[in-house]
């Protein structure tokens, strides 16, 4: 099978490198690209995101796109956007695309309240500043890869968050990897379409911190997808 990682565009490539290692070791191809980045943008989020990432991945064989956290939006614009034909998508613990609104459309109250409270110059602070005091201690233990993490991390454009996702959705068949419980109403959305579903009882980081538990599930959930669709 040939993967196509993609890392929430809040985060960084890091977050799926050490699960692609683990599926290269499995016998598959994988590839863990980085979107452009998103500081460099003031508009088209959507359509230079897929773009970008789709220049990377070029023309070839059939492709699983696996889309973690906020990458979930992008999974239809990159399907449009990809040379490759798109054999199925495995969104990890990952938001559903949603059509016509904006990020903090979807967003809880409080945290669109934050995040605006938070705005400086046009930019929200980088990712980690989103989370209380020692929260992301405790989803990355380890402080060498945390501090890897973080280090690409950047302050992110407000209105990347405030532009509303391309009218249209997706073609591929999909799948759901639920990992912590505050995606618990995206997989049961999931779930509500017809999609195979499977829950880890592991964090939303967790394809950083869990490769090799993530890498059998992501394979596992491949295999049903595509099963689905020779049958």
């Amino acid at each position: 099978m040939r993967f196509v990682l993609t890392h929430s565009p809040l985060l960084g490539p890091l977050s799926w490198q050490a699960v692609r290692d683990q599926l290269a070791a499995r016998g598959h191809e994988a590839r863990a690209p980085a979107w452009p980045r998103l500081a460099a943008m003031e508009s088209d989020f959507y359509a230079r995101l897929a773009a970008g990432l789709s220049e990377q991945v070029g023309a070839g064989p059939p492709v699983l796109l696996v889309v973690h956290s906020g990458a979930g939006a992008l999974a239809p614009a990159l399907e449009a956007a990809l040379a490759s034909p798109v054999a199925g998508v495995i969104f990890v613990d990952a938001i559903l695309p949603h059509p016509g609104l904006a990020w903090l459309d979807t967003a809880p109250p409080a945290l669109r309240a934050d995040l605006h409270a938070g705005v400086q110059d046009g930019l929200l602070p980088s990712w980690d500043d989103w989370w209380p005091p020692g929260a992301l201690d405790r989803l990355v233990p380890d402080p060498q890869l945390r501090s890897a993490m973080t280090a690409e991390l950047e302050p992110l454009p407000l209105a990347y968050f405030e532009e509303a996702a391309p009218e249209v959705g997706l073609s591929a068949p999909g799948a759901y990897l639920q990992l912590s419980g505050a995606y618990e109403d995206q997989a049961q959305m999931a779930r509500a379409r017809g999609w195979p579903v499977r829950r880890l009882q592991l964090n939303h980081l967790s394809p950083l911190t869990a490769p090799r538990e993530v890498a059998v599930m992501v394979e596992a959930l491949a295999r049903e997808v595509l099963e689905s669709v020779d049958g």
